[in-house]
């Protein structure tokens, strides 16, 4: 045996004033991180079109018609009804064209002979299931 008497072998923890504000100080910044972390507002889904360096966005719930000019000429693209398509090109293909259109975050479409890409982006909390997913 050690020769100390039973319960006083172990020094009693005693906070002092300054612990407690050091403790209140820490449980408010980690709350305060978590509601700046989490309880920001989503970006609202939105058109990025791009073009010979320049980008153009637009909320997806606009009514515009945009004229994107690429390196053979103009690109028209129609933001209508909460859906975006290219609806003219100077491209031989015209695949962009025929794309149709895209209506859901991360889909885009492009007219790569004349460098035009249009892509949406956002929350896509829309309910449904990516690409990705699978």
């Amino acid at each position: 045996m050690s020769g100390t008497e039973p319960g006083k072998g172990k020094p009693k923890l005693r906070f002092k004033p300054l612990d407690f504000a050091a403790i209140g100080l820490s449980v408010a910044l980690t709350v305060f991180s978590g509601v700046m972390v989490y309880a920001k507002a989503a970006p609202k889904t939105q058109v990025v079109i791009e073009s010979s360096g320049r980008s153009w966005v637009f909320p997806l719930d606009a009514e515009e018609k945009v004229q994107v000019p690429g390196s053979l000429g103009t690109t028209v693209v129609e933001i209508h009804n909460g859906t975006v398509r290219v609806l003219s090109s100077p491209c031989d293909n015209q695949t962009c064209v025929a794309a149709g259109e895209i209506h859901s975050h991360g889909q885009w479409v492009a007219c790569l002979p004349n460098g035009v890409f249009v892509l949406i982006e956002g929350t896509g909390d829309d309910g449904q299931l990516d690409g990705a997913t699978w």
